[in-house]
């Protein structure tokens, strides 16, 4: 036995005692990253007064094409929805994700959430899931009760294979405003 090795096997004893004795847990495996949380549903109901909302469009890449179109490179998705607004609440009512060809592949929202104030929230497709294609595009649709800061709205697509790996993000763009107009009738 080298003169040394059984100090540090002394020294590791020691250690993992104390660690007992304090209630120190032994350094171990990272835990899982936990879930984010539930995503606060709400009800519009007909005195739900609209003051401000958008539709928009985001564009998202599930694949995109390298060595001269000849190999395709998949992309993760996240689209990221951010409220910020310091004070008051946004209501996403909508978020749909549709293909190349225009077509529906998945409403992703059976019921309108709730984002409070500088909250987000964020939807995620697969690396795998080449569904949408290279024209793939999310519509979001969001209102609120007071006029309020517009959200921010993304996505974020990254893939890796080997030593490559590419990230970018898309910002969503305002294809359509609502306004509570309170102008009298002429």
């Amino acid at each position: 036995m080298k003169p040394y090795l059984h100090i540090y096997l002394a020294i590791a004893v020691i250690f993992l005692a104390s660690c007992e004795s304090t209630n120190i847990p032994p350094k171990s495996k990272p835990s899982a990253i936990p879930a984010t949380p539930l995503q606060k549903t709400v009800t519009l109901d007909k005195n739900f007064q609209i003051a401000s909302g958008q539709t928009l469009y985001v564009p998202v890449y599930s694949h995109i094409y390298h060595h001269n179109r000849q190999e395709i490179f998949e992309l993760a998705v996240t689209l990221s929805i951010r409220n910020t607004d310091l004070i008051n609440p946004i209501i996403i009512t909508s978020v749909r994700y549709y293909n190349s060809e225009g077509k529906l592949v998945k409403q992703y929202l059976e019921r309108p959430i709730q984002l409070d104030a500088l909250a987000s929230t964020d939807f995620f497709i697969n690396r795998n899931n080449t569904s949408g294609g290279l024209g793939a595009n999310f519509i979001v649709e969001w209102v609120a009760q007071t006029e309020i800061s517009e959200p921010i709205v993304e996505a974020v697509m990254i893939g890796t294979d080997f030593q490559q790996g590419i990230s970018f993000i898309s910002p969503g763009r305002v294809i359509k405003s609502q306004n509570n107009d309170k102008r009298s009738p002429s």
